[in-house]
């Protein structure tokens, strides 16, 4: 009798300790249902509506959205014009991303502070406030880059970059670099400086301690900061409704016109959803990419 009675409360205990991780989890379990899983659901349901400029929505299943989209070759050059974009600004923070964080690495004390806080600054400035002074320098004809490329001798006649693809990157390359270039310098965290010292003792060097010393270690976080760069470039909103106009449509700003202007909601909602699965598939195929780069480099 007694044995039953002393195994009770420990029985008990245990039950307590099981317990205690989904209690724990329930508040943020439940507000991430809230805020994203029943949102997204909701949107899924939305995309499969009817739509008429007359009727409005439609609650009936229909696969007329999706079949536009995959039909339609205007939706297709949207979506290719959204991912090249994306590339493009991917490769741009890359080439100058890299360097820029394994200069930082190699900077000590008040320096290193200063620049990181310069890295920085940008993301304290909203994305809004920063695209609308970018559209200020590219200013047509007149613009300060176009003034600062002739008074260079660089170019004859002043380029356009204001509603072209090309102002979109460069803008989207400055609002995404501080996130390239954190990524590169987490990585460059596991570099010890005394193994590039010891290579230049033995011999070395400075291209081959570049190639095989610091680039296997920054690899793995270029291809992280690449799938940050990648995801936010080809979701982002403001700077291409701002510097590409409502003629260079990319998904999001599609995406914003069916809901708002046009107000076929079903439709933005395919549109969305499609973008959003597109980049959940590039994530995790990367992912995986990385996670096998990581396994080499620190094997």
């Amino acid at each position: 009798m007694s044995a039953v009675v002393d195994t009770a409360p420990a029985a008990s205990a245990d039950e307590r300790a099981a317990r205690a991780p989904w209690v724990l989890t329930a508040p943020a379990l439940m507000l991430f249902v809230g805020v994203l899983v029943i949102p997204l659901t909701m949107t899924v349901m939305l995309s499969f509506h009817d739509w008429g400029q007359y009727k409005g929505i439609e609650p009936v299943f229909i696969l007329k959205n999706w079949r536009e989209i995959a039909t339609d070759p205007y939706y297709a050059e949207m979506f290719w014009r959204t991912f090249r974009i994306a590339l493009l600004t991917t490769l741009i923070t890359a080439v100058f991303g890299a360097p820029e964080a394994y200069i930082l690495n190699r900077m000590s004390g008040r320096w290193k502070s200063f620049f990181l806080l310069v890295i920085l600054g940008p993301l304290l400035i909203s994305v809004v406030a920063r695209t609308l002074g970018w559209a200020l320098l590219f200013g047509g004809n007149n613009g300060l880059v176009n003034k600062l490329l002739m008074s260079l001798g660089l170019i004859g006649t002043p380029l356009r970059f204001m509603f072209t693809e090309t102002g979109m990157v460069v803008a989207l390359a400055h609002v995404m670099m501080p996130f390239m270039v954190l990524s590169v310098w987490a990585a460059l965290q596991r570099l010890d400086p005394q193994i590039e010292n010891a290579a230049l003792s033995l011999g070395a060097s400075a291209p081959t301690i570049i190639r095989r010393i610091v680039l296997p270690q920054i690899v793995p976080g270029v291809l992280s900061g690449a799938i940050i760069v990648f995801s936010l470039s080809a979701s982002a909103f403001a700077t291409p409704a701002i510097i590409g106009g409502r003629r260079l449509k990319v998904a999001a700003t599609l995406a914003y016109d069916e809901f708002l202007n046009t107000l076929n909601w079903p439709l933005g909602a395919a549109v969305a959803i499609l973008l959003l699965v597109a980049l959940v598939l590039i994530v995790v195929g990367s992912n995986a990419l990385i996670e096998r780069r990581y396994a080499e480099a620190f094997r």
